[in-house]
């Protein structure tokens, strides 16, 4: 059986009324069809940044089990408050641990079955073959953008442009690249923006820049000491068992190999 599998965008409306509808896009989207979620499924919310990891790890533990993964990929503070909404989720995977802790606090999440499964590194991308750059203090990035957007994710609340935008406060050139800065949903739209050409450059994963493969370069990568630790927490949510067996997967040798090969360091084995 094929999974399905669900990108996430956020909804047009704001505050309370945008959750809800996110909460309600999800549910139609996830039960459309079916009624119910069936025996031998796992539903999964994960961060849009493990998407192209995450597949395959699904397909080929799919394939040796026979049981379905639907995986529903966003931006892990929309996940995380669809979560608390009562989303029918078994197993998060986010890409802050302040998220985890949110839920972990509303008793949302098996605090049992938490593990800190993946690292990642944050990196500077620009179209293919754009030179490198010396992401040190005294960059001057501004000018580097040569009056082009810079695509991040939103600053204030997704953990890619949280990062991001430490590191850049970190290189002293915040100030003067903030008004080049267009935000979006989740980094997964941050990459597309710059393959597509509609951004100069882009703050984003290592493994996002592995996912885009030629059709971005990276510039640099910002010094670790820049930013707070990239990790990436995993829990079963409470009363739902279904995803234990899959967590386990997560914490195998093949995934190990299939994330390593996707730009992430691997935590938990």
């Amino acid at each position: 059986m094929t999974p399905f599998r669900l990108c996430l965008s956020p909804p047009a409306a704001t505050g309370p009324w945008r959750r809800a509808l996110g909460l309600l896009a999800l549910l139609c989207a996830l039960w459309a069809g079916c009624g119910a979620v069936r025996a031998g499924e796992v539903t999964v919310f994960a961060a849009a940044s493990l998407k192209t990891a995450l597949d395959q790890i699904a397909a080929d533990w799919q394939a040796a089990t026979g049981d379905t993964v639907v995986i529903a990929y966003g931006g892990t503070p929309q996940l995380a408050r669809q979560v608390l909404d009562g989303a029918p989720a078994d197993l998060v995977i986010f890409a802050s641990a302040d998220w985890m802790e949110v839920l972990a606090a509303a008793g949302a999440v098996d605090p049992a079955t938490r593990v800190d499964l993946l690292g990642n590194r944050l990196v500077l991308i620009g179209a293919a073959g754009a030179p490198g750059l010396d992401l040190a203090p005294g960059l001057d990035l501004a000018a580097a953008l040569a009056g082009g957007r810079l695509a991040m994710a939103l600053v204030a609340s997704v953990p890619a442009g949280q990062y991001g935008r430490e590191a850049l406060q970190w290189l002293g050139v915040w100030a003067a690249v903030e008004p080049a800065v267009v935000q979006v949903e989740n980094v997964r739209a941050a990459l597309a923006l710059v393959s597509r050409g509609e951004a100069a450059m882009g703050v984003v994963y290592a493994s996002d820049a592995v996912a885009a493969g030629e059709a971005v370069a990276v510039l640099g990568e910002f010094p670790a000491q820049a930013h707070r630790a990239i990790v990436y927490p995993a829990a079963q949510v409470a009363g739902r068992a279904a995803g234990a067996a899959f967590l386990a997967a997560l914490q195998g040798p093949g995934a190990a190999a299939v994330f390593a090969r996707q730009g992430f360091t691997v935590l938990a084995r």
